[in-house]
């Protein structure tokens, strides 16, 4: 079910989209066919991404493996069997080369065709929630139960920065859409992180100081994205709240709060709305005008 209604008055339009079940009448045609179904795993998938080119497809399993699928030919066709324990993400440097994060600490670099990592990052003290490739795939960063961020050096096995100012385990992180190989190559690189202790910090890549704490959300923060630009933040928490937050002044300008906990967040590509999804079985759209 679609609904378009109002929610108060930060956000101006909102859409929601629902699995009540109820007859609906839809065209053939446009129903997705599964091209493959894949059993590779043998284990709950926790991640998946295409690569840059759009062949492959990378995926993440609680199997401790990693798998690389060539989707023409529909058929997998790289198996990495390298962590001790469950892999909870993944993201690609390039079109063959990727990074995996475990819950036994490690991070690796894979690349199709070789049989053993190209390159271990090691240096967290709990698992591994998150890795992230800055737009360049020269710098990589982790995030952990640890309560540490880290950033690594693509040429190097040891981090160049130890990020250690927040309080509780850090979910997720994100690299702003700014800096070289980006669209908005005049602007300076940061990373986002979000952290069970209810604050997003925001970091200078290249110094690995923190430039700001984002404190609004009152528990969990589960989800981060920024705008195409690189000027705003949207957060999502389990306290059912979005904030979208100005960088250059470091506070809110625009807040929607639902009716469960929010597990993730993503702009559209002109930076005009929002998505996010519930723990209440909705996904919204958010109509972004400032």
């Amino acid at each position: 079910m679609v609904e378009s209604r109002k929610k108060g008055e930060e956000c101006e339009d909102v859409y929601f989209f629902s699995s009540i079940q109820r007859p609906y009448v839809c065209c053939l045609a446009t129903i997705p066919r599964a091209l493959s179904t894949p059993s590779k795993h043998k284990g709950p998938i926790f991640s998946l991404e295409w690569n840059k080119k759009g062949d492959y497809l990378l995926t993440g399993s609680v199997d401790r493996t990693a798998v690389v699928w060539d989707v023409k030919a529909e058929e997998w066709k790289q198996q990495f069997e390298f962590h001790s324990g469950p892999t909870l993400d993944v993201d690609w440097r390039n079109n063959v080369s990727f990074a995996t994060s475990s819950t036994d600490t490690m991070i690796y670099l894979c690349k199709i065709g070789e049989t053993r990592p190209v390159k271990t990052f090691a240096g967290h003290q709990g698992e591994v929630n998150c890795v992230k490739w800055d737009p360049t795939g020269t710098l990589l960063a982790s995030c952990s139960d640890d309560s540490t961020a880290k950033v690594f050096f693509f040429k190097q096995h040891n981090f160049v920065h130890d990020l250690r100012d927040h309080t509780k385990e850090i979910y997720t992180i994100r690299w702003s859409p700014t800096g070289p190989g980006t669209n908005n190559p005049n602007k300076p690189l940061t990373l986002a992180s979000a952290s069970f202790d209810s604050t997003v910090k925001i970091w200078d890549a290249e110094l690995g100081k923190m430039l700001s704490s984002l404190n609004g959300h009152r528990d969990a923060v589960y989800s981060l994205a920024f705008s195409p630009n690189g000027e705003y933040l949207a957060s999502g928490s389990v306290d059912k709240s979005i904030h979208i937050w100005s960088l250059k002044e470091g506070k809110i300008v625009k807040t929607y709060s639902g009716e469960g906990g929010i597990f993730e967040v993503c702009w559209d590509k002109e930076g005009n709305k929002l998505a996010a999804c519930f723990a209440d079985n909705s996904v919204c759209v958010l109509d972004f005008r400032m």
